[in-house]
């Protein structure tokens, strides 16, 4: 820090020395075009970049400086920075414009390259300097503004901000319903019994706890808010229910004041009380939808075990916490339990459950020097494997991540009825004053009195009771007529973005096949029922995936005695029954034991192979005596599903880990045109971001772990209800039967329920178009009129009243 003495005022200047990474800075020359770039930078006084090191060093002044300068410059010339990319749970957020805050904050740290903060999930999604900004920097200077972050990533973290976050949904849902018990008496009452005795006084006492208690968030929101020099729903909420119930309380204590002035002075309790019931109410709905991607991620992590058995060099065994497993630590995966890191298998042979990484039915084989991932299953045999990638590194670990940086990476939603609220608040308020003000000056003697009932009136015809049901309604019912269609929907975004849907990507297993292996075909040479219980005894004693589907389609036939029982790994089995050799398995066994086929067996087998079918053959010692064709079967609603959404000028596309030949060959028949095989995690999630930068709105359809990030990452996510719990929770719409023909009727209903919200907003604003003026005074100079408030109020229910008719109407819609 230093004065420049040379000026006629003191400038201080804030000179901090930083050092940055570098990546891809292999020579000399390019070092020095990296220091010539970066000496033409606002704000940098000195700097020097060291080859050696990979580092560039600066000296800087903080108050004209910009971090993201510096890295763009650089990366301009094709050279690379090192930043870290990271998601951290915010607390204390009670609207989007927390996120904003907070995203502001965080933007300006020094080191942070770029910060995006999710309402929506409340997370925050920073890429910063490592040598310069640290996750405790950004936890003061949250802090400093009344949130806070949690930079510890543990599962323990993780699960607790789960916790908070359901028990603030219970505190809400309580807070909700304590609301709606008193606001209904007080409602009946103000409609229909303003003549009994004390009738001010029991409405004033009903409505006091559900604005002072069940509803004082919205006063606090309102008041951050106008701290930030904005305004939302909330705002709107505070104004209109506060000046309503000050105006009441009033009116009850000191009738009197109106009666000398010729005048009634009405109460709105009713209005006040209801207002913020139906509020809530709304915010209940947002934070069940938001607290699904917590869920989701909890069962992801929960997915990896929390102990394993570690073998030492003298072979014995102990238990130890996965946080313990270091790189090169032979482990132990016993019969039906995870595989705990990713490694290579050093003894043993099994078969292992993959679905979670590859999506597809059958369990792979592993043999020595074979590939196991963590949160895989190992189903059968015992595998010693020795740890390769442990924590971050794992797959599991990376698919976690991928899910994250989807869910984080979209912008926070500013709903529609805050982006007008934020204009609609200034102008009532504006009209408001400016009515009280020319009513004082040109209303005579009066002028006051009845400007401030004016002003009174225009705030509580402007009440947001129909803005507040307009979305819920809309939604509630929109939800309720999918539910009975089997789609379950989770949130309102998901309903609004639905209906724009150019393209829907289909996973195959499990979606637009069964997911499981069945007997779908068969050859006999000779079908004598004996044989047939010589292929289901042997295939109940096989340990195949593929025995499973046999055993199934035979289960009635008798159980011959089997012995000298053997898995030929990689080929199928051999055993005997009643002293005869029996083979079942591939065409390699047949082969590799000279075991004939005749032309028939021939013709079925390529004729199967060509729809890539698995084939299963039956032989004794000498010939194939039957051959048995085993596939994934197409769904029977698949192949309308498809043509539906084509019908609706909607692509299509199918992705899956399976080979090529079997997609093709699903693809051709259901009619979808373009699909690609062999997809992993990370692959289906970039054809979900290719398809969006070609500036499509995608919807994505699966019911795998291995699904979950193209999920979280597309505009509309759509499960499989009898997939996994994953991708049901990070989906935005769940198919509760799988029935594919659900997902163009779930977009019909968004278009449906999208129009009925259009129209919901139209009845909720025109009354306030139209009354406002009226309220303010403007027809009296020409005819005398000036509202009532109680008109006002009657106004104002039936806006409400056509929002909650035009949402039930949608019910009837085809």
């Amino acid at each position: 820090m230093y004065f420049d003495r040379t000026l006629p005022y003191q400038i201080i200047k804030i000179m901090k020395t930083i050092s940055i990474g570098l990546e891809q800075v292999h020579s000399e020359h390019c070092a020095l075009l990296i220091d010539k770039a970066i000496s033409h930078l606002d704000g940098v006084a000195q700097h020097h970049v060291e080859l050696n090191n990979s580092l560039a060093k600066l000296e800087v002044d903080e108050s004209q400086f910009k971090y993201p300068n510096l890295v763009t410059t650089i990366q301009d010339l094709g050279y690379g920075v090192t930043t870290i990319k990271k998601n951290f749970p915010i607390t204390g957020m009670t609207c989007a414009s927390c996120a904003v805050s907070v995203e502001s904050i965080l933007s300006y740290e020094p080191g942070v390259i770029k910060a995006a903060v999710n309402y929506a999930n409340g997370t925050a999604t920073v890429e910063y300097l490592p040598t310069i900004a640290t996750p405790e920097n950004f936890k003061r200077a949250i802090q400093s503004i009344g949130y806070d972050i949690l930079i510890d990533d543990t599962i323990d973290i993780q699960q607790e901000v789960a916790t908070q976050k359901d028990n603030h949904y219970q505190h809400l849902k309580k807070r909700t319903l304590g609301a709606a018990l008193l606001s209904i008496p007080v409602l009946v009452i103000g409609m229909f019994f303003m003549d009994i005795p004390y009738a001010n006084y029991i409405m004033w006492v009903l409505t006091t706890p559900v604005l002072g208690y069940y509803g004082s968030s919205f006063f606090t929101n309102a008041w951050k808010q106008t701290k930030h020099r904005s305004a939302n729903m909330d705002t709107l909420v505070a104004l209109s229910t506060g000046i309503a119930y000050l105006f009441s309380v009033f009116n009850t204590l000191n009738p009197h004041f109106w009666h000398a002035r010729g005048l009634h002075g009405h109460v709105y309790f009713e209005a006040a009380a209801v207002v913020i019931t139906f509020i809530l109410l709304g915010k209940v709905l947002e934070e069940k939808a938001k607290g699904n991607t917590a869920a989701a991620i909890q069962k992801l992590i929960g997915l990896q075990p929390k102990t394993v058995i570690r073998i030492a060099e003298d072979k014995s065994q102990s238990e130890i916490p996965i946080a313990e497993v270091l790189v090169g630590d032979l482990l132990l995966a016993k019969p039906g339990e995870k595989i705990a890191v990713d490694g290579k298998v050093a003894e043993g042979n099994s078969y292992v459950d993959e679905s979670m990484i590859s999506g597809e039915p059958v369990p792979v084989v592993k043999h020595q020097g074979e590939t196991v991932f963590a949160g895989t299953i190992n189903q059968k045999g015992a595998l010693q494997y020795s740890a390769e990638k442990i924590g971050s590194d794992t797959l599991l670990a990376q698919i976690i991540t991928m899910v994250q940086n989807a869910q984080g990476s979209k912008a926070p939603v500013q709903k529609l009825v805050d982006k007008i609220a934020g204009i609609f608040v200034p102008i009532v308020i504006g009209i408001a004053v400016l009515t009280l003000i020319t009513w004082m000056l040109l209303g005579g003697e009066n002028g006051f009195t009845q400007g401030l009932l004016a002003m009174v009136t225009v705030l509580v015809i402007a009440c947001p009771c129909a803005l507040g049901l307009a979305t819920p309604t809309a939604i509630m019912v929109g939800v309720g007529k999918g539910a009975e269609q089997g789609i379950l929907i989770k949130d309102a975004e998901s309903l609004e973005l639905a209906q724009k849907t150019n393209v829907v990507i289909f996973d195959k297993t499990g979606t637009i096949t069964e997911g499981k292996p069945s007997l779908i075909d068969q050859y006999w040479e000779n079908d004598a029922p004996v044989l047939q219980e010589v292929l289901f005894s042997i295939e109940s004693q096989s340990q195949h995936p593929l025995a499973h589907a046999v055993v199934m389609n035979y289960s009635k036939a008798t159980m011959q005695t089997v012995t000298e029982f053997q898995e030929l790994t990689g080929f199928g089995v051999r055993a005997k029954v009643h002293g005869a050799t029996y083979f079942i398995g591939n065409q390699k066994l047949m082969e590799t034991n000279n075991i004939t086929y005749s032309e028939a067996i021939e013709n079925f087998t390529r004729q199967h192979a060509s729809q890539a079918h698995t084939l299963l053959f039956f032989s004794d010692a000498k010939q194939v005596l039957a051959v048995l064709a085993v596939a994934d079967k197409i769904k029977t609603t698949s192949v309308a599903a498809i043509a539906q959404l084509h019908a609706m000028g909607i692509e299509t596309m199918m992705l899956t880990g399976d080979t090529e030949a079997t997609a093709k060959a699903v693809a051709a028949a259901v009619g979808i045109t373009h699909y690609q095989s062999g997809a992993l995690p990370e692959d289906k999630l970039k054809v979900v971001k290719a398809w969006q930068e070609k500036g499509k709105l995608v919807a994505m359809v699966g019911d795998g772990i291995n699904d979950s990030a193209a999920l979280a990452q597309a505009n509309v996510s759509i499960a499989m209800g009898k997939g996994s719990d994953i991708a049901m929770d990070v989906a935005h719409m769940t198919i509760i039967n799988s029935d594919l023909t659900k997902v163009p009727q779930a977009i019909l209903i968004s278009q449906q329920t999208v129009a009925t919200l259009h129209q919901n907003l139209f009845w909720a604003f025109i009354y306030n178009i139209i009354g406002i003026p009226i309220a303010a005074g403007i027809l009296y100079p020409f005819n005398g009129f000036l509202l009532n408030p109680m008109i006002a109020g009657a106004a104002m229910a039936l806006s409400s009243v056509s929002v909650v008719s035009n949402s039930l109407w949608l019910k009837l819609k085809k």
